[in-house]
């Protein structure tokens, strides 16, 4: 069961519980096919070493929906992600772990809607971010019925 978020949980400064990740080759290969990006940097380690790469990496869209999956996750079934927006600042790797994060920064009532954006970003092992980013969700309020 999930647990559901509302309007009123959130304070501005709220930080959204980590996810971490664990991509694989195999993750990437099969995002390869379903996101239809079959640029070898992403599964070929001779070619991503010949393109100036220390191996493959993690295509940054796949980083960009983990991102997403902490949001969802955080907001619950009642809740709506809104927007995300990604910059891609580093590289990841297969078999390192991506922490995912997020900071609720601004909440707002627009048009009877509840509103809380949140600074959101990737870290590598190193704590480095490696994506940087926001999401804007809609939150249901304990207040409506």
């Amino acid at each position: 069961m999930t647990r559901q978020l509302f309007y009123e949980d959130v304070k501005v400064g709220t930080e959204i519980l980590p996810l971490v990740k664990h991509p694989t080759t195999r993750q990437l290969v099969m995002w390869a096919g379903a996101s239809e990006d079959f640029y070898e940097v992403h599964y070929d380690k001779d070619f991503s070493q010949t393109a100036g790469f220390p191996g493959v990496i993690v295509h940054g869209r796949l980083k960009a929906a983990f991102l997403g999956q902490l949001m969802t996750d955080w907001i619950g079934d009642e809740g709506t992600l809104k927007k995300l927006t990604v910059s891609y600042r580093g590289l990841d790797f297969p078999g390192e772990d991506i922490i995912c994060r997020g900071k609720a920064i601004r909440k707002y009532k627009q048009d009877e809607e509840c509103f809380v954006k949140c600074k959101i970003w990737t870290e590598n092992p190193k704590g480095r971010k490696t994506t940087t980013g926001s999401a804007t969700v809609s939150l249901p309020s304990r207040g409506k019925p």
